[in-house]
């Protein structure tokens, strides 16, 4: 399948941890929503608990996303298995083992994320057997891109995330095709997920590829 197969670029919002954020994305609709999920070193981390509290709350048409970085498999597992995550992502060392072995627990998608910096890594995440690949400018929240020019026709679906926002996301649909954007520093305001700016970049999304 080929980029062009898509009808419509899909959204994820990612890093949410209040119920305020569950009532904006309720609100926006995107695709996907994110949890960074017992991972203290990131300012957006909730506990097991905190998403299975919070996602009794999300729309059912919107699909979580645990984002786990080198988390033991027990705890992807449980979430994926209680019905609490409908995806997980993996943003840390993981490798194809890993990978390989939790796909034999559970028949729901894995993403898989990739920091890249050079044509190589691109070639690296072609090869990951998860079912999606992210592909980031490895910092992680941090708001930049890396360089797209790497990115070459992919024919597989792709996540594309790393400092993209309502400036640059129209462009970023336009020129790379991604099966899903992914934003999280973007849609904040002074660290905090932002309604307005979550409903802004849902539009131009659903705007974008439509002519």
């Amino acid at each position: 399948m080929t980029a062009g197969n898509y009808i419509r670029t899909k959204i994820k919002i990612c890093g949410l941890r209040r119920r305020d954020d569950i009532l904006a994305v309720n609100e926006a609709k995107p695709d996907y929503c994110g949890f960074i999920v017992e991972f203290p070193r990131s300012f957006r981390s909730v506990t097991a608990d905190q998403v299975r509290e919070l996602v009794k709350e999300l729309a059912p048409e919107i699909q979580p996303v645990g984002v786990f970085v080198n988390a033991p498999m027990e705890l992807v597992r449980a979430l994926l298995e209680d019905g609490t995550l409908a995806l997980a992502q993996l943003h840390g060392q993981e490798d194809e083992s890993y990978i390989r072995e939790l796909k034999t627990y559970t028949d729901k998608p894995i993403i898989k994320a990739f920091s890249i910096k050079t044509a190589e890594d691109i070639e690296k995440a072609l090869q990951s057997p998860a079912d999606y690949i992210l592909l980031d400018q490895g910092g992680g929240g941090t708001g930049k891109t890396f360089d797209w020019s790497l990115i070459p026709e992919i024919r597989r679906p792709f996540f594309l995330a790393g400092g993209i926002g309502a400036a640059n996301l129209e462009q970023a649909i336009r020129e790379i095709h991604p099966y899903a954007v992914d934003l999280s520093s973007s849609v904040e305001t002074e660290k905090w997920k932002d309604p307005a700016k979550i409903r802004k970049v849902a539009d131009i999304v659903r705007s974008a590829g439509q002519d």
